[in-house]
Order: structure tokens, then sequence, then C-alpha cells
């Protein structure tokens, strides 16, 4: 024996129906079976709604009622035989006239009380099971209609009536023994009580009805067909990638159940809980999908290589009551008349924490109950308000609940902390927290803003360890950029088979235009959406980048403007990664500096700027390093400037100065304006960099920078400056010439030491370390205690766009 349960949707309509019959047919050929049917989708709400308006003497009542029996009248036409449709049809008429007198009545008295409510929701399963019975019987089929009131008997409290179940199981088993028919189909939901009334149970009734079929015949199996594959990992609706549980145990499914996953009610599948019968969830519009299967015998013996948990359940319009005071550490029967008073004002408490000292208890509350509970508690417990042995109670609201489930969790250790882990990574501050005994559930309450990106985290974490989803915005798109954008298409595949990320671009900024592409395009269309994005506005870019608040965030700024870091500080308090080739934020003030990385760390993310420094080269990732063992760096020499070094490796007099200047900046060397490499002001911004890495408190005030610049070069824009490069060609010629005199080169060297730094141009002999320094090339010279007498040496193509924009990429997965 094997009892069916079909919800509303899986009897919407006639198209529904026919695939509910195939099931029904396939089933009934090998066993036996009772199908349990809910009203067609829509019914019960839309009758409680005709019957609000009538109670209201609202007349669209009436308009309603029609529309209604006129989608059943379609029902019958489309599944009853033409022949005998004129009887089903009359059927139909009958039953809807009785609930239009039932409205009128409501609409005369204006009182719609539940009893009232019950009678006419009856109607609704009453009528789908008799035309779904008609139709099988037309097909040929050995069925018979049972009247569910007749032996499902209740008490009184209408609307969600308790069952009797020793009476109505023994009603059932006594029906199925006289009534021998291969398919027996039965109205979910409703019932009667001892007096006949009809009676309804509640949430979940036709769940509940099949339940009770089940178990009071002992079933093999329990299957509820729904509009979904079985139970989820997390609720589909926020978790794109959410997958089917295949197996799941009654203690899980109860939990996940419990905080908000919608394919059960817990408590409408207790009685096959009670009598270990399997229960399974399917498709009816993909019968051929496995679904999930609820059962008390779960597999324990291979636990070490089960998932640590089996799915992510989440409820929303939580609020968190808290009472708190001194007067309560110590003092039995507190949590009691807390408990108690809202009991009496049947409140529903979905979650309970208190911490140790007994100073408070919090307890999770619907946000539709908030009035009420305030009022109840601060009533219940005045004196004590009033002696200022308890605060007043404390109301929050705008709340989630999230709760992560598996009974493979208390043989684990460790998941709290790899739960709490990602979460904080992510910026998501948790306001409770809630674990049984049992470990079968941690369950935690945050803001309701942040639930999607919450679940989107745990589900990655727990169920999609193969590959990281990294959200990318990108502001700046000019020759570092373009190649960084190249980069990150070229190798994401390589990154999801060997390191598990997917970057993805969600954000791209110019000094134009912006735009938040849709994950999947090409890169092409990326840049194209860019070029038909809306007016940029950094402003605006942070403001949707919070606002989307998504996992895994990353903002690349590849810029050299002055307004973009200002945003740095606001991002990074939202716990979005930054990555910075802009030199400006870990250049400025070095208390703006140090704000920024203690931010970046109190907000568990990330701030890196790899490239404000030789490109690509892993320079300070090596100061860090030496730093992290405990080593102390003494002195830096370095040429730092991949420009300073093209220029002074390809002058010599031959062409003009301003010739070689502009090859550097038409091949990518140069910053926007080439005077801020000429000038040295890059390079003093770099070595201030790497002097306040190595752990020095150094402001780029107090960097000599010795010019080699006419001052009328810095004057106008960047076509003067050119010019003036022309005027000035003899200055540079005799730098050269003065150099040569003994057998040296000029080069444009940094250097800290003893707490000073410096940077200008230096002649440089065959002997040094700094002579064989070729095109692009940048060099770092560090001494430090262990490297005191042969120095530690970083050397390698210091400018470019290709190199930059790789330096760039190992930030961005460094980061994730």
């Amino acid at each position: 024996m094997k009892i069916l349960k079909f919800g509303g949707s899986s009897v919407a309509h006639a198209h529904n129906i026919l695939q509910a019959e195939n099931i029904i047919k396939k089933e009934s050929l090998q066993n036996k079976i009772i199908v349990v049917v809910s009203a067609l989708q829509g019914t019960t709400d839309s009758l409680i709604k005709a019957a609000n308006y009538a109670s209201h003497q609202d007349e669209r009542y009436i308009q309603l009622i029609k529309e209604l029996e006129e989608k059943h009248l379609n029902l019958v036409k489309e599944l009853i035989p033409v022949l005998d449709q004129s009887a089903w049809l009359s059927f139909v008429k009958k039953h809807f006239n009785d609930i239009e007198d039932l409205c009128n009545s409501i609409f005369v008295l204006g009182e719609f009380t539940n009893r009232i409510k019950d009678k006419i929701t009856s109607y609704g399963e009453f009528l789908s099971s008799n035309i779904i019975a008609a139709r099988l019987q037309y097909e040929g089929l050995d069925v018979i209609w049972m009247n569910a009131m007749d032996h499902i008997l209740t008490d009184s409290t209408f609307t969600n009536a308790k069952v009797d179940l020793e009476i109505t199981e023994k009603n059932i088993e006594n029906y199925c023994k006289e009534h021998q028919n291969r398919i027996i189909i039965v109205p979910g939901f409703i019932a009667k009580d001892g007096k006949g009334n009809i009676t309804t149970l509640g949430r979940g009734g036709s769940d509940y009805t099949s339940s009770i079929m089940a178990a009071a015949l002992d079933a093999d199996e329990l299957q509820i067909w729904t509009d979904v594959s079985g139970m989820m990992t997390a609720d589909p609706r926020l978790v794109s990638n959410a997958k089917p549980i295949p197996e799941i145990s009654y203690h899980e499914a109860m939990e996940l159940s419990h905080f908000g996953a919608k394919v059960l009610y817990p408590p409408t599948i207790q009685p096959v809980m009670i009598k270990n019968i399997d229960l399974r969830i399917k498709n009816t519009f993909d019968p051929k999908a496995a679904g999930t299967l609820i059962t008390h015998n779960i597999n324990a013996s291979d636990s070490e290589n089960s998932p640590v948990a089996v799915g992510i359940s989440n409820m929303s319009h939580i609020a968190l009551l808290t009472l708190e005071g001194s007067g309560m550490v110590g003092i039995p029967g507190i949590s009691a008349r807390l408990f108690q008073c809202l009991s009496l004002e049947k409140i529903n408490v979905v979650l309970i924490t208190q911490s140790s000292s007994e100073h408070s208890i919090t307890l999770a509350i619907h946000e539709n109950d908030v009035v009420h509970a305030e009022t109840a508690v601060n009533s219940s417990f005045a004196d004590d308000v009033k002696l200022k042995r308890i605060a007043p109670v404390k109301i929050e609201t705008g709340l989630s609940i999230v709760a992560l489930v598996g009974e493979n969790m208390k043989n684990r250790s460790g998941v709290s902390a790899k739960m709490f882990g990602c979460l904080g990574n992510n910026g998501i501050n948790i306001r409770a927290i809630a674990q049984g005994s049992s470990e079968k559930n941690i369950s935690i309450v945050i803001s309701e803003k942040d639930i999607k990106k919450a679940v989107n985290v745990l589900h990655e974490e727990f169920f999609e360890s193969e590959i990281k989803q990294v959200h990318l915005y990108l502001c700046g798109i000019g020759n570092v950029g373009h190649k960084l954008i190249q980069q990150i298409y070229e190798q994401n595949e390589y990154l999801k088979e060997h390191m598990l990320i997917n970057l993805r671009i969600a954000g791209l900024s110019n000094s134009r235009n912006m735009c938040f592409p849709e994950p999947g395009i090409s890169k092409d269309e990326c840049l194209r959406h860019l070029k038909n994005g809306e007016k940029a506005s950094i402003g605006k870019f942070a403001e949707e980048i919070i606002s989307r608040n998504l996992r895994n965030s990353v903002f690349v700024d590849v810029t050299a403007s002055a307004e973009i870091p200002k945003i740095y500080d606001s991002l990074l308090k939202k716990s979005v990664n930054i990555v910075a080739c802009n030199k400006i934020a870990a250049s400025s003030d070095f208390e703006k500096y140090q704000s920024l990385k203690n931010t970046a760390k109190n907000h568990s993310c990330k701030f890196f700027f790899e490239t404000n420094v030789g490109a690509g080269l892993p320079i300070i990732g090596t100061i860090n390093d030496l730093i992290r063992s405990g080593d102390k760096i003494t002195s830096i020499q370095a040429v730092l400037s991949g420009t300073l070094n093209f220029v002074f490796n390809n002058y010599d007099g031959s062409i003009p100065f301003s010739e070689v200047v502009a090859q550097a900046q038409k091949e990518g060397y140069t910053e926007p304006d080439p005077r801020l490499d000429l000038a040295g002001t890059d390079v003093a911004r770099k070595i201030l960099i790497l002097a306040r890495e190595a752990g020095y408190p150094l402001e780029f005030d107090q960097i000599e920078n010795i010019g080699f610049l006419p001052e009328e070069c810095m004057q106008g824009d960047v076509d003067n400056f050119y010019q003036m490069l022309l005027k000035y060609e003899d200055h540079f010629k005799n730098l050269v010439a003065e150099a040569k005199k003994g057998n040296k080169i000029l080069k444009y060297v940094a250097t800290f030491s003893q707490g000073k730094a410096q940077v200008g141009l230096q002649h440089i002999a065959p002997e040094d370390d700094l002579y064989h320094l070729y095109g692009k090339d940048n060099i770092v010279i560090f001494k430090t205690l262990r490297y005191s007498e042969q120095p530690l040496v970083v050397k390698g193509a210091g400018a470019g766009a290709d190199v930059t924009a790789s330096g760039v990429f190992a930030d961005i997965v460094r980061a994730v």
C-alpha cells in the first residue's frame, strides 16, 4: 500500500491533473494506492477572500465566486467525456450555489467566524477530489471516492482542528477493509467534529491527511507530489545552485522545515514519523527525478565521508526580544514567567538563547507578534522594571534566521568555526546564535538585508566547495584594465579547474560610463555593456556594490584617480576586498594608510596593493614575508621606475630626450601624465609605501626628492611639458655627459636607511648591483638582520600593462 498526495500546484488545472493521472496509473499497476488531493491551486485563498469581501459588505465576492465556478466548470469540460459532462456540471453548479448562499448570509450578518470559514474552505478539496475521481473512473480505473469528513474525527478547534487519531485510524482501517478498490481518492484538509460540524486541519492540512492515512494503514511509503524535485539544499529563489537532497533523516527534515523549508510542515508528518514509514517528495512535472527520501534508516556507517550538513533553511520577518537586568541573575522562575506571558498571548517563540551569566535572555519571535509581545512582557515584569531590577524589554526588528542542518555535525569538529568564519569574511554580522545539544542544527539571527548573501555564502562553503564564486568590480579600463579583463577571461577555466575559483565581472566603470553586466557574458559583450552604460559616478558605483551585497566581492582599482580611494573605507567596512593598483591610498597620510589596513583587518577582508611598486614583481609580498618571519629591514636601495629606467637606458643624446619619453609613454610605461614619473613623485610614493610596509611610519613630505627636471617643465599641460623638454635638451645631454666622465651611467634611485628616504638621479658604476639593469626592469635590494652581508634582491620587469595586470590578477586570487 502506498499513499500519494498531490498538492495544489499538481492539480492547478487540467494539464497538471493529466500529469498526476499518469503517475497514479503507473503506481496503481504495482500497488494498491490511496490518493489525497488538495484544492485547485489558489482556490482556498479565493474562497476566504470572497467570504472576507462579503463580511465587509463588499459585493466583489459575487464576481470572485463566479470566477471560481467557471474555473471548475472548465475543468469538468476538459476532463470528463462530453456525454457525461451534464451531471458533473450540475454537481459543480449546485455546490457553488451553496457557496454563494453562505457568502450571502455572511454579507447580511457581517460576520465571518472560523466555523463558517471551515465550511466554506472545505468545498475546495471536496470539489477537486470528486472531479479527479470521476476522471479516473471514466478512464476505466478501479476507483472509489472516500469522503474524509466521514472518517477523520477532530475536536471543534475550527481552522486548526486536532485529530482524534485512535478513532480516525480505526475508521480508515475499517473503510479500506470494506472497499478493496485499487485506487481510493480522498479529499485532503477536511474533517468533522463529534457534532457533525465541518472542520479543517490547518496549515499543511492535506499533507496531514495523507500522513494520517499512511499511519492508519501501515503503508509502505507516503509520496508527496509537488512542483519541486524534493527538498533542496537551500531556497532556490535565493541560491541558483541549490540541489535536491537525495536522502535525509526525519530529524533533519523536521529541522529544515521548522525554519522555513516550504515543502513540508513539521506537525503534518508526525504520524508517519512515529510509524517509521518512509516519506518521498517527488515532482509531478518531472516524475523521473529521484526526489528526496525521508527515512529513519539513514546509513550511519560511513558518516566520516558523508556530508557535514544536508541543507540550509531560512526564515524572514523575525524580531529579537531581549530581557536583561542584574535582577535576573540567580533568580529562579524568570524564564518561566517570560514564556508564560508570551504563551497566554499565543505568541510562538522561534528561537531561544541565553548567556551563562544569566544577565539576559533573548527570544526570536515573528515580527507581527512584536506589539503584543512587548506589551505582555513589560506588563508581566512591570514591578521589576519599576525597581530597576530588570530593564524594559528590548525589541529588534528587520531580522532573519538562517539554520545549518545535518545530523553529521555532531561527529565533526570545526563546523561552527567554518560557518562563522565564512560569514565573518563576507561582513555578515551575527545578532544571536542557538544550538541544541543534539548538534543537528546551528541557528543564527542576522539582518534581513544579508539573508541572500548569507545563504549563498554558506551554500558555497558547505555544498559547492568545488568552486567559489568571486564577484569583481573593476574601476579603470585603460591599458592595464583591458589587459586584466583579457587575462581574467583567458585564465578563468584554469582557475576553476585548479584553484576552484570562478571570477565573474559584476561591475565595470571608467571615467565616462559604468555598468553591472549579467553573469556568463563574453568579454566583448562585457565591454559593450560598459560603452552603453549609465553615466559614471564613483559614489553611485560604490552604493551599488554595497546594495548588491554579493558574497566574495573584490573592488579592483586600476586608475590613478585621487577620488576613487575615497570610497575604500566604506567598501572595506562592508567586507568588500580591495585590490589597488592606484598608489594614492597607500601613499596618503600615514594615519589614513594605517586606518585602511586596520579597517580591512577588523572586517575580515583584504586590502592588497602589490602593484603599487614594481608592477607584477613580488616586492611588497617579500617585505611582508620577511616581517612575518621575524626579520627586520634595515635598508632599501631600489630602481623603482620602469619609465625612468627605460628613458635613461635609451637616452644617450643622439635623439632628443623628449622623443625617448614619448616612446616610453606610447609603450605604456608611464603614468597618464609622464611628469609624475620624471619628477620623481611616483618613485617617492613607491619608496614611501615600501618603508611603511617595512614598519616605518614615514610621511611623503619627509622624503628628500632631488629632481633633475627644470622648473619650466613642470608648468602647463602635457603638451607644454614636451615642448619644454625640447627647449632644455642641452640640460639632459649634460646630465648624461657628466655621468660618462666617470665611466658611469644614470639611474633614478630610491633609498631608505636609518628611517630616512631619498629619491634622485645617481651616477652608477659598473660594479654596482644597479648598473646591469636594462629596458623597463626594476630592482629592489633589501638589507635585513638576516640578509646583512648578502642582500636579498628582487629584479624584473617593473612596468608595462601586461605585467601590471598580472600583478593585479595575482592580488585578486590572493584576496579570495
